[in-house]
C-alpha cells in the first residue's frame, strides 16, 4: 500500500496541470481556426513553439496526442507505447467495473507492475482525431428552401447522415467514428474522422481517498487537493491500426506524445488546455439564462440531492452497494454540483446584467442598421415570447426526466419491452449477459426507497393536472402513501429482480407478463406524460433555434473584426491564458497552487467524510519527504 500512496504522491505531481488555476483568455477555441490575433495572444503571453507544432495537416502535433477518453472525456497520450493520462471521475466508471468487494480499486487504487498485469475495460474506447473537412458549403448547396428552422435543421441532419455514410464507405473501417458536427450556432459544419481503438486497459488508479479527495464539497471548488488522475494504455494489432480486444495485441504507438513536464510552473506562466469541452452556451440572451436557471438547475437540484441522499446513506452503509453505485452517483453529483454553482456564479457576477446590455445594444444597432439588419429586426423579441411560453413546460419537463431517471425499476422495465420470445432461441446468450450487465449495479430494496421520494416531489412540484393520472391509483389504493404504493410495486413486480427476469423471458408470453408488471405500468404513466410534454416544448423550438442562429450570425455582422469562439460541443478545443492566482470575494485571495498542508487541514474536519485519508497515506503526508518534487520554498504542489 505505502508503494502505491507513494506513485500516487509522483503522478499526481507529473499530472499537475491538471490542477493548476489558470486565468484563459476567453473562449475556447478550434485549432484549425486560429486567428492572426489567437497566436499573437499566445505568444504576448508566453507561447514560445511553432503554430504547427499545436496543430497540423501535415506533421505529428500536439494535438494528436489528445484524445476522447470514453463518452466523451478528455485524455492525453504521454508515452510511445500508448499510456494515457485523464481524470479519475473520467475513468470512475472503468475502475468501478473491474472492482469488487475482495479486490475493491475504487478505495484501494490498482497498479501493474508488467503489461500483463493491466486490467483490459470491456466497452471503453479511446478516440484520436485524424482528420476535419470544412462541409458548410457542400450541406448548404443541397438546402431546399426550407418552410420554417425546424425544415431546415431535419434537411441538414438528413445531408449531414448521407455524408458520413458515404465517408464512411469511402473508409471501409469498423474502427472509425465519422461524424458532422455543427459550429458557430449552426452557421458552419465540419466533417470530423476518429480513430477508435477498443482495447483499453486499466494502468494505475490513485486510492479513493487520493483520487476522489474533496468528492462532493469540494467540486467544482477551488481550493481543491483532489489527485484527479487515472492511467490507462492504448493497446492495438501488430500493424499498430485498431483492433478488437487480444492477448496478442501490442502497445499502441502513438503519432505523437506529449512530455510530461516536472519542472512546475510559476505565476505568470503561459498555460493552455487542448481537450473535448462538452457544451457551453456562450452566446444565449438572458431569457434562456433565466430558464436555465429557474426551469432546468433548480429541479435538478432538487431531484438529484433528495435521490443522492438516499443513494449516499445505503452506500455508507453496505460496501457492496457502495461499488455499485459508486459511479451512477458520481455521475449525478457532478451536474448536480454543477447546477448548484452555475446558479450562484450567475448571480455573483451579474450576468443576467450583462446579457441585458448586449441585447440593448444588439437591438440599438438593428434599429440603426436598415436593410443590411432587416433580418433581425424583432428577433430578440420573438426569443423572449418563446422561452417565457417555454418556461412552466420546462419546469415541468425536467422535474418528470429528472425523476424518472431516479426510478431504477421503471427505467428497467421500458428497457425490457423488446425482448421478445421467438428472439430468445437464436439470441438467447446475448439478451442474457445484457440483462446480467444491467442488474450488476443494481439494489431493489434501495430503488424501493428511492421511488416514493420521487413521486413525492413530483406531486409537490408538477402541475397537479399534468400528474393527476399518475396518482389516481396511487391515491385510490393506498390513499396518498407513495411508500405504500412503492412497497406494493416491489413486492409484486418481476422486474427489479434479475433472476425472475431471467426466468420470466423464456416464456411465451412474456410480453404479457410485462404488460400487466407494476414497473411497466408506471414506466409508460411517466411516459404518457413526459412525451407529450416534450412535443408541447417543440412548439417554442422554431423560434428559438432560428433565433439563436441568427443572433450569432447578427453579433459576427455587428462585430466583424472581433473573433468569436464557436460554443463548445464535444469537439477539439484550443484555451490559453496565463498561471494567475484567484480572487472570489473581497479580501479573498486564493494562489494558484495547494499542498499537501491543505489535505491535513480538511482531514482535521473529521465530521466530513470527504476528507477522509488512509492513515498511511497521511503518514507519508506528515514526513515531508518530497524529494526533487519540491518546489524551491520545499514545498509540494498538488
Amino acid at each position: 500500500m505505502k508503494q502505491l500512496l507513494r506513485k500516487a504522491l509522483v503522478l499526481g505531481v507529473a499530472a499537475l496541470s491538471l490542477g493548476v488555476q489558470a486565468r484563459a483568455d476567453k473562449g475556447m477555441w478550434l485549432l484549425n481556426e486560429l486567428t492572426k490575433e489567437n497566436i499573437a495572444q499566445m505568444k504576448e503571453l508566453g507561447f514560445r513553439l511553432p503554430i504547427d507544432s499545436l496543430y497540423s495537416l501535415d506533421k505529428p502535433s500536439v494535438a494528436n496526442s489528445v484524445v476522447i477518453f470514453g463518452r466523451g472525456c478528455t485524455g492525453v497520450t504521454v508515452s510511445d507505447k500508448g499510456l494515457v493520462f485523464t481524470n479519475h471521475h473520467c475513468g470512475f466508471d472503468a475502475i468501478q467495473s473491474v472492482s469488487a468487494v475482495d479486490h475493491d480499486y475504487l478505495r484501494d487504487g490498482f497498479v501493474s507492475q508488467q503489461f500483463s498485469e493491466e486490467l483490459p475495460i470491456e466497452g471503453l474506447t479511446i478516440s484520436y482525431l485524424s482528420s476535419i473537412k470544412d462541409v458548410t458549403k457542400e450541406i448548404l448547396a443541397q438546402l431546399k428552401k426550407p418552410k420554417d428552422e425546424l425544415d431546415r435543421l431535419a434537411q441538414i441532419r438528413k445531408i449531414c447522415d448521407a455524408l458520413e455514410i458515404a465517408e464512411g464507405r469511402r473508409l471501409k473501417s469498423d474502427h472509425k467514428r465519422i461524424e458532422v458536427r455543427p459550429y458557430y450556432a449552426n452557421n458552419k459544419y465540419y466533417l470530423l474522422t476518429y480513430d477508435v481503438f477498443t482495447d483499453i486497459r486499466l494502468v494505475f488508479a490513485p486510492p479513493g481517498s487520493v483520487g476522489k479527495f474533496g468528492g462532493d464539497t469540494d467540486n467544482w471548488m477551488w481550493p481543491r487537493q483532489t489527485g484527479d488522475f487515472s492511467v490507462f494504455r492504448v493497446y492495438a494489432g501488430k500493424d499498430n491500426a485498431p483492433a478488437d480486444y487480444s492477448k496478442d495485441n501490442v502497445p499502441y504507438k502513438p503519432k505523437y506524445h506529449a512530455t510530461v513536464s516536472t519542472e512546475g510552473y510559476q505565476k505568470g506562466d503561459y498555460a493552455m488546455t487542448i481537450g473535448f469541452p462538452g457544451s457551453t452556451s456562450r452566446y444565449i440572451p438572458s431569457f434562456a439564462i433565466q430558464n436555465r436557471m429557474a426551469d432546468q438547475n433548480a429541479p435538478r437540484i432538487e431531484v438529484r440531492g433528495a435521490k443522492q441522499e438516499l443513494w449516499w446513506a445505503a452506500m455508507q452503509a453496505d460496501q457492496a452497494t457502495r461499488i455499485k453505485y459508486a459511479s451512477k452517483y458520481a455521475r449525478s453529483s457532478n451536474y448536480w454540483k454543477n447546477s448548484i454553482g452555475m446558479n450562484k456564479a450567475l448571480v455573483k457576477l451579474d450576468v443576467l446584467g450583462a446579457k441585458r446590455a448586449e441585447e440593448q445594444a444588439f437591438n440599438q444597432w438593428v434599429a440603426q442598421g436598415g436593410k443590411a439588419t432587416k433580418a433581425y429586426q424583432g428577433l430578440l423579441s420573438e426569443m423572449e415570447q418563446a422561452y417565457k411560453g417555454q418556461a412552466a413546460l420546462m419546469r415541468d419537463y425536467t422535474y418528470l426526466t429528472e425523476a424518472y431517471s431516479g426510478m431504477e425499476a421503471a427505467a428497467l422495465a421500458y428497457g425490457l419491452k423488446d425482448i421478445r420470445y421467438k428472439d430468445m432461441a437464436e439470441n438467447g446468450s446475448k439478451i442474457k449477459a445484457g440483462i446480467e450487465d444491467v442488474y450488476k449495479n443494481y439494489v431493489p430494496s434501495l430503488d424501493e426507497r428511492v421511488l416514493p421520494a420521487m413521486l413525492d416531489i413530483l406531486r409537490q412540484r408538477v402541475s397537479s393536472e399534468r400528474v393527476a393520472a399518475l396518482f389516481s391509483q396511487i391515491d385510490r389504493d393506498y390513499k396518498g402513501d407513495t411508500k405504500a404504493y412503492a412497497k406494493a410495486l416491489f413486492a409484486k413486480s418481476i422486474v427489479p429482480y434479475k433472476d425472475k427476469v431471467l426466468a420470466a423471458i423464456e416464456r411465451e408470453d412474456f410480453s404479457h407478463v410485462l404488460a400487466e408488471d407494476p414497473a411497466y405500468k408506471l414506466a409508460l404513466s411517466l411516459r404518457e406524460i413526459i412525451l407529450p410534454l416534450g412535443k408541447e416544448l417543440n412548439r417554442y423550438n422554431e423560434a428559438i433555434s432560428r433565433g439563436n442562429r441568427l443572433y450569432f450570425a447578427g453579433r459576427q455582422q455587428m462585430n466583424p473584426t472581433k473573433p468569436m469562439p464557436s460554443d463548445a460541443n464535444s469537439t477539439m478545443r484550443l484555451s490559453y491564458g496565463s498561471i494567475k492566482p484567484y480572487s472570489p470575494a473581497d479580501a479573498t485571495e486564493y494562489d494558484y497552487f495547494t499542498t499537501p498542508r491543505g489535505i491535513l487541514e480538511k482531514n482535521a474536519d473529521a465530521a466530513n467524510p470527504d476528507y477522509v485519508v488512509a492513515s498511511s497515506f497521511l503518514d507519508l503526508l506528515k514526513k515531508k519527504d518530497w524529494g526533487r518534487w519540491a518546489d524551491k520554498s520545499g514545498e509540494l504542489h498538488v
